[in-house]
């Protein structure tokens, strides 16, 4: 599948969620959005993680929803002023989100891996490698999580394989 590839779109709502999927969701509630019938894929590390159909991966703390992890090729599709957050090439999308904030006043962050946030709308744009190329992969988080230095360096990443990383322990493994 390309980036071209007609896939289901989802609308960001900045401080509350994206999608069918509300902050602060519980794991049922988070599979009742997505009409998930069977149990999804539990992941281990520092956050709860769920791991359902279609690119989309749910990180819980204290069991509410607190990030949603779309996959770049699979996932649904998020717009931002008409570009799309999923799949695109990697700088071309740092240098929207850099536009996008001197136009609308955005806060930006840098976590360590150098992906870029707009933390006021909650966006967090990684990449993902898919073959021999990279496409970005957006991570929509709870405001909290991007204020706390905690959080921010505890984020999720994923390498090749979808296996989750996490970087203050600089190793892979969960903190």
């Amino acid at each position: 599948m390309s980036a071209d590839v007609e896939r289901e779109r989802w609308e960001l709502r900045t401080g509350e969620g994206v999608g069918p999927l509300k902050f602060g969701m519980s794991p049922a509630e988070v599979a009742d959005a997505l009409l998930v019938s069977g149990p999804p894929a539990r992941v281990g590390g520092p956050y709860e993680q769920e791991d359902f159909p279609d690119g989309v991966k749910a990180f819980y703390d204290a069991g509410k929803l607190a990030c949603v992890a779309l996959d770049a090729v699979t996932g649904p599709q998020i717009f931002l002023a008409g570009f799309p957050l999923a799949g695109s090439d990697p700088v071309q999308g740092h240098q929207f989100l850099l536009d996008h904030a001197a136009e609308h006043g955005n806060w930006i962050l840098y976590t360590p891996d150098e992906s870029l946030s707009l933390t006021d709308l909650g966006l967090l744009l990684r990449s993902q490698r898919v073959g021999n190329a990279r496409l970005t992969r957006p991570l929509f988080v709870k405001e909290e999580w991007l204020e706390s230095q905690y959080f921010r360096d505890h984020l999720p990443l994923e390498d090749a394989s979808g296996r989750a990383l996490y970087l203050a322990s600089g190793d892979g493994r969960a903190p």
